[in-house]
């Protein structure tokens, strides 16, 4: 073996590639059968995607306290109305909020309890 790829093999132990090539096919097998197949992680990625963007994490954090209209949340968020109605629409599409008409009014709120736990847990996790 020449230097050159003992290096090699010594950075991919330190980078933490495994030094011999073995697989565990019983652990590779179990993991496999419980992989969502290639739709619903493209789906994942998608829904994980919304939450990377900050205006929409305070629309979501500020409709997890209370249903609001878009003036109540650009008021709040010190925000155009239309940029606030455009996050909106992208919140919808992803079926993270929703909303109700009163007259001439529409009122958003968060779209289930699973939003509010995410939101719950992601703070959590960044507060400790």
């Amino acid at each position: 073996m020449t230097e050159e790829e003992k290096a090699r093999i010594r950075q991919e132990v330190e980078e933490g590639a495994c030094e011999f090539i073995h697989v565990h096919r019983e652990i590779v097998d179990r993991v496999e059968s419980v992989m969502p197949d290639e739709q619903q992680l493209l789906d994942l990625s998608e829904f994980f995607k919304i939450f990377g963007d900050s205006t929409r994490i305070k629309i979501l954090y500020v409709l997890s306290q209370s249903e609001m209209c878009v003036c109540d949340i650009a008021t709040l968020l010190q925000m155009g109305q239309s940029a606030v109605s455009h996050q909106l629409r992208v919140l919808k599409q992803m079926r993270l909020v929703s909303f109700r008409r009163e007259g001439k009014t529409v009122f958003y709120r968060l779209a289930d309890s699973h939003i509010q736990t995410i939101l719950a847990q992601g703070m959590e996790h960044i507060s400790e």
